[in-house]
């Protein structure tokens, strides 16, 4: 996808295994149309209404066997949400960054990449077309979690015609099976507060698809928030809003409106920046006109990726694995900003755009260079 990741690969069969997609964010690449501590965070601030690439790279992923493969009236600004000191984000315990640490305790990079990446909670991937499994993979994650009294940020990633043919290719062979998937996606959310990223690129990049397949993927995606939000009410789910130097934002925002992302039963707001460089104070103003010309309840927000982009995006558009980027700022529930309901590493640092290392795969040196940057 002009704005996920670029490769899926597996790295493990069993239930539960963390995966990685790998990042060929090429959002930049002819996209350019804008207009104008480790963080636990707090719990997710109660819904206003009852409980109802962007991706050039992708964080860890859980996945099976191993298969390879993003107008309306102005709304009053919402107040920040109150942080609360029981629950932050969960950190799941599966992902190349934890396995390279583990495996390498003398390296004089660990210490960095361990408390600067390792140690923060990062969202967990489900890229593989594998309903078989995918409701005992999506309950490890949303159990695990729960044992914590934290909140897991579960990235859904399996629309058919992902990433265009792009380097991100797969998902479901079709709209029908992905219907299925993602209900059983559902089954496994659990009843814990949850944050669920759904399907990066897939309204960013729905250019691609003629008039008749963009439809049919909009009612899709429109049918799966309502399925995931009547699974768990408690969870939250957010749609594709790209980044700030891709879509205008009325064109975002007309977009989003008919896959759903304005309707209090399908979705609680947007997401922008997953896996690309954009500053939060740009992706910040961005989602906010997003959020204005989309309309909706007044409670939707948007939550950012913040996982690289602590010095901006590079002047020269370069979306492969820049120099000179650094992780940004840490992951938390409580972002102190009106209508911006979390900051999320959904692209875990270190994972290759495919540039300093195999796309998709856990470069310590690229890790190290982003946490000490």
């Amino acid at each position: 996808m002009l704005c996920v990741a670029s490769v899926v690969v597996v790295l493990g069969a069993a239930a539960g295994t963390v995966t990685a997609l790998g990042d060929g964010d090429e959002r930049d690449r002819g996209r350019d149309t804008a207009a104008a501590p480790p963080g636990a965070g707090a719990t997710l601030p109660a819904p206003s209404r009852p409980p109802s690439p962007s991706l050039a790279a992708a964080s860890p992923t859980v996945s099976p066997a191993a298969t390879p493969s993003p107008p309306a009236a102005r709304r009053a600004a919402r107040k920040p949400r109150a942080a609360a000191a029981s629950a932050g984000l969960y950190r799941h315990d599966e992902s190349q960054v934890l396995d390279w640490v583990h495996a390498h305790p003398a390296d004089p990079r660990t210490p960095v990449i361990e408390s600067r990446i390792a140690n923060r909670p990062a969202a967990v991937w489900f890229a593989d077309y594998a309903p078989g499994t995918i409701t005992a993979r999506v309950r490890a994650v949303t159990s695990g979690a729960a044992a914590q009294g934290r909140v897991p940020v579960l990235v859904a990633y399996a629309i058919p015609d992902r990433d265009c043919g792009g380097a991100s290719e797969g998902g479901a062979p079709d709209i029908d099976a992905y219907d299925g998937w993602i209900d059983r996606f559902a089954a496994g959310l659990g009843r814990g507060e949850a944050v669920v990223v759904l399907e990066p690129d897939s309204i960013a990049q729905a250019d691609c698809l003629d008039a008749g397949a963009r439809a049919d993927r909009f009612a899709a995606l429109a049918r799966a928030g309502r399925v995931l939000k009547a699974a768990n009410p408690a969870a939250r789910v957010y749609y594709d809003a790209g980044h700030s130097h891709w879509n205008a934002p009325a064109q975002q925002a007309a977009l989003l409106r008919q896959a759903g992302a304005a309707s209090a039963a399908s979705s609680d707001g947007i997401f922008s920046n997953v896996s690309n460089f954009r500053g939060t104070a740009d992706e910040v103003a961005y989602a906010r006109r997003v959020l204005d010309a989309l309309g909706g309840p007044a409670g939707l927000g948007a939550v950012i990726d913040t996982s690289r982009n602590g010095n901006g995006a590079p002047a020269d558009g370069e979306w492969c694995d820049p120099d000179g980027r650094s992780i940004g700022r840490a992951p938390t529930l409580d972002t102190g900003q009106a209508r911006i309901d979390a900051y999320l590493w959904v692209k875990l640092p270190g994972e290759s755009d495919g540039c300093k290392g195999a796309a998709g795969e856990f470069s310590p040196a690229y890790a190290y260079e982003l946490a000490s940057s």
